[in-house]
């Protein structure tokens, strides 16, 4: 018999007898304490008039006559109660926009340090992120580009068959994956790869109190944590970005091969006239500022991580949403001011 059955078997059991009855309870061979609970919720939360018990099944039973089960808050809030609801979180989220201004600042700041003193500089640091982020990156990302390339050019085949103009899928191809969708996909594989690496690094040094052992020896939270992988993510992203659109590319180009017949070697000569080289500029300089915002907003919210591990998954999960969040809204922006651009 399952414990539903049980269960259920011991409910009906106790609505033969009526609550206010005489109750004799010493032929019960064991009563805990979710026993003791199912009869005074049976009592209606109080005594009969009479209660026949050994010493421990009265004892358990004054214990949980004095502790009733807390009562579940209600759902619906007074406008008071929304208010300061509202309140806490705008002062929450200005919370944040001011500790990643001043780690922004910070970043600064560092940097120029840097350049003052290149010798005394965390290159090692520095070394082991642009490794990890960018060569370590290179299969992933160049494998996703590859299977882009390859569903843009096939959907993009069956459309411009029907007009005739299956040249034209070089133009389409190039100008997409290389000015948009190449730095953007990397971006966004970085963001979710690297991005939650930098969070959770951080913030499982926040957990072992790592950091407070940095600042007790005078050692920069910000030049040795911040400033190395800031520089590593800002290089690395537009090799990645230029890697990825050169898998792409390679993809649509089988494609446009095996559907419409158009030869690599046309695609080739084609490319350049299609795509102009300003195209390509564009491309890499937002995706070092992809780069330094994934960093920024990676170390930010695992500086912010609370010393538990609810508070690292919970930051974790946030940067990586962040991340990619910020990383569209910068592509838009890059996309609005420079619309003319290699046009």
């Amino acid at each position: 018999m399952t414990s539903k059955r049980v269960w259920r078997s011991v409910m009906s059991a106790l609505a033969a007898f009526g609550p206010g009855e005489n109750w004799d309870l010493r032929q019960i061979g064991a009563l805990d304490h979710l026993g003791a609970m199912a009869l005074w919720d049976h009592w209606g939360r109080r005594w009969p008039a009479r209660v026949e018990a050994h010493a421990e099944q009265r004892a358990l039973l004054e214990r949980v006559a004095a502790h009733p089960p807390a009562q579940a808050p209600s759902k619906a809030l007074s406008w008071s109660q929304r208010v300061d609801a509202f309140g806490l979180a705008v002062e929450g989220a200005l919370a944040q926009v001011r500790d990643f201004i001043a780690l922004l600042g910070q970043l600064l700041l560092d940097f120029l340090r840097l350049l003052a003193a290149p010798q005394k500089g965390p290159w090692r640091d520095f070394s082991g992120h642009l490794y990890r982020i960018g060569a370590q990156a290179l299969p992933i990302t160049a494998l996703v580009g590859f299977l882009i390339g390859v569903v843009l050019a096939y959907l993009m085949s069956q459309m411009l068959r029907q007009f005739g103009a299956e040249a034209f899928i070089v133009n389409i191809l190039g100008m997409a994956l290389i000015r948009e969708l190449g730095p953007l996909l990397a971006a966004v594989l970085i963001a979710g790869r690297s991005g939650s690496a930098i969070t959770a690094q951080i913030g499982v040094m926040r957990v072992t109190e790592e950091l407070d052992a940095m600042r007790v020896l005078g050692i920069p939270v910000g030049f040795r944590l911040v400033l190395p992988r800031a520089l590593a993510l800002a290089i690395a992203m537009p090799l990645i970005s230029v890697w990825t659109s050169l898998a792409a590319l390679v993809g649509g180009m089988l494609a446009a091969d095996i559907t419409l017949g158009i030869t690599p070697n046309f695609f080739y000569e084609a490319l350049p006239k299609a795509v102009p080289v300003a195209n390509l500029t564009l491309a890499c300089a937002k995706s070092v500022v992809f780069g330094a915002a994934i960093a920024l907003i990676g170390c930010h919210y695992g500086l912010r991580v609370k010393p538990n591990t609810e508070s690292l998954g919970q930051g974790t999960t946030t940067s990586v949403v962040a991340s990619i969040t910020a990383v569209i809204l910068i592509d838009a922006l890059f996309a609005v001011l420079f619309k003319k651009v290699g046009i």
